[in-house]
């Protein structure tokens, strides 16, 4: 699984998302992306909108450990009986979430959150409920950008308990692929998840090339 700590994805398309990339690549002589750049891409792909409004009214998480995460993709359910229901999923922390309150967020260092999940981890475990939420007749499921109703049907279908907190390193030898389901769940026609699971693979091939 994949999450993000937002509701919709940055872009719509894999062109849409590399240019999101691309126009936020260091200028050599600033060392900074160039503003220009980033809003022409954003003039070109509107659906750029959505997260980037939301991420600049949302506050900055306290902890990994106290924040939402979402699937943002859909992906088709099939139970026993052959019955089909599209649905995307979120991890919500059973403490609730955490924010810094902006007057605040200059005590802390520019790079926390890591060892703050650590030192919360290694005193109780983290705990997320798992809930999907069920897709009406209508409701987009090849657009990662677009958020469905609030009001749509939320069912808890399961709990995360995070117990320990491995070195980043350890990921090295995996490669993620977002299509590899488990039975019973399928991918959508989201574009994105077949571009996630082929750059995946390139970026191991490239990390264990090292």
């Amino acid at each position: 699984m994949a999450n993000i700590s937002a509701p919709f994805f940055t872009a719509a398309t894999p062109d849409a998302f590399l240019a999101f990339l691309e126009a936020r690549k260091p200028d050599p002589a600033t060392k900074k992306p160039d503003p220009a750049k980033i809003a022409a891409a954003a003039a070109k792909y509107p659906d750029f909108k959505p997260q980037m409004e939301w991420v600049a009214k949302t506050g900055v998480p306290a902890s990994y450990a106290a924040v939402n995460y979402w699937s943002t993709n859909a992906f088709k359910f099939t139970n026993a009986a052959g019955k089909t229901q599209f649905a995307k999923w979120m991890f919500l922390p059973v403490t609730g979430q955490e924010f810094i309150p902006d007057d605040k967020l200059a005590t802390y260092a520019k790079v926390f959150l890591e060892d703050e999940l650590k030192g919360r981890v290694a005193q109780i475990p983290v705990e997320f409920d798992m809930v999907l939420q069920l897709a009406q007749p209508g409701d987009p499921t090849d657009n990662a950008t677009v958020a469905w109703p609030d009001d749509r049907k939320k069912v808890v279908a399961g709990r995360l308990k995070v117990t320990a907190v491995t070195d980043k390193s350890t990921c090295d030898g995996i490669n993620f692929n977002p299509l590899v389901l488990p039975t019973g769940i399928e991918g959508s026609d989201d574009p994105l998840l077949a571009a996630r699971a082929g750059s995946y693979a390139v970026s191991q091939a490239r990390r264990l090339a090292k």
